[in-house]
């Protein structure tokens, strides 16, 4: 009787436990579905957005196009000197070169040991394909792992690392476009179509918010969560590191372009960096690969110019050396890595099998 009594006692109870489980599940439930939902609202606003983007930058170059003298653009693509190619390709390596220091970093915040020969293919090839081809999560990440992995790194370690490397180069653009916006603002409301003020007041809330970042991971480790993936960021030594590897980066590759210009003059280099990152985000933003159209457009709106065809001929050979070219070495690189990978394999293959024909003779 008294056992019989005790479970009817605990009945109730044990339904209330369900009770309040089962609500915690509609909790949950409700919560995921309402994220999803915002999730979903503004993936549709960031295609709208790049939509909007692409059609106004095709109206601006279909416009220029119209209008291009065609023997005039061959005549200004001629016209670029040698030391302006040299230059150009130097500052391409430069640019790749701290692009390497991205993966670097991102390695040591993850303690892994890679070799720099093998950090340096990744981050060369990843970078070179994604810019040329677009959509980095699947052409970069791609490259990425199918290198890294044969080094003995972990999909989930790979994944982090691109996280990190992307946070490096998030970090510098956003200290170009900051001090740009400070100290070009002019210029740059030229392009974004705000008052001076108004964009003065952007850059400084921009490096207000670097400095409180820089603040927050330096006071105590910290942890960010990414796609599911759980992540320790940089502490202030190696965040400094990165927004430094960054705007030289940034600055690098905006220089490839300025030495190809017909003129420079009326744009100081710190101007026409702080125009060209700006040019760069737009592009980003429209999704189209390597900004093409987008980036274009709007150095065509805003520089100063002998002519239109004379800078569309200096952007065409940018697109040449900043990105044709590294993706062509890209493949050669990884077309002979594989090649030597399976040289390898078959020689070894052949060393025993001619070892194990001496062991039966």
């Amino acid at each position: 009787m008294g056992s019989e009594y005790e479970r009817d006692e605990e009945a109730p109870e044990t339904a209330s436990g369900l009770s309040s489980s089962s609500e915690r599940r509609s909790e949950r439930a409700a919560l995921a579905a309402a994220a999803e939902k915002r999730r979903r609202l503004a993936a549709r606003i960031g295609a709208a957005a790049s939509l909007i983007l692409v059609l106004v930058a095709a109206f601006v170059l279909s416009r220029t196009l119209a209008n291009l003298d065609m023997a005039e653009l061959r005549a200004a693509f001629a016209a670029t000197s040698a030391t302006q190619i040299a230059l150009g390709l130097f500052f391409t390596a430069c640019s790749f070169l701290m692009l390497t220091g991205y993966d670097a970093i991102a390695l040591r915040q993850l303690k892994l040991s890679v070799p720099y020969r093998t950090t340096a293919l990744a981050s060369f090839t990843s970078y070179a394909v994604s810019f040329m081809l677009g959509f980095p999560i699947f052409t970069g990440g791609t490259v990425r792992y199918w290198i890294y992995s044969r080094a003995g790194v972990r999909p989930g370690k790979i994944a982090s690392l691109t996280v990190v490397a992307g946070v490096t180069f998030w970090l510098g653009m956003a200290v170009v476009i900051a001090l740009g916006l400070l100290v070009k603002a002019g210029p740059i409301s030229e392009i974004d179509r705000l008052a001076v003020n108004l964009n003065r007041l952007i850059g400084f809330g921009m490096l207000a918010a670097i400095g409180f970042y820089l603040y927050w991971v330096s006071a105590r480790p910290r942890r960010a969560r990414w796609q599911g993936l759980s992540l320790e960021l940089p502490g202030l030594g190696l965040s400094l590191g990165q927004i430094a590897l960054g705007v030289m980066d940034l600055c690098s590759a905006a220089a490839v372009l300025y030495v190809l210009l017909p003129s420079h003059e009326g744009v100081d280099f710190f101007t026409f960096a702080a125009i060209y990152v700006f040019a760069c985000l737009l592009g980003i933003v429209s999704h189209a690969p390597g900004g093409i159209g987008v980036f274009e457009a709007t150095m065509l709106k805003v520089l100063p110019s002998p002519s239109q065809e004379a800078l569309l001929a200096s952007l065409l050979m940018f697109r040449i050396l900043y990105y044709v070219i590294p993706f062509v070495l890209a493949l050669a690189l990884l077309g002979a890595n594989e090649g030597g990978r399976r040289w390898d394999a078959l020689r070894d293959a052949m060393n025993r099998a001619q070892s194990d024909g001496e062991n039966g003779a």
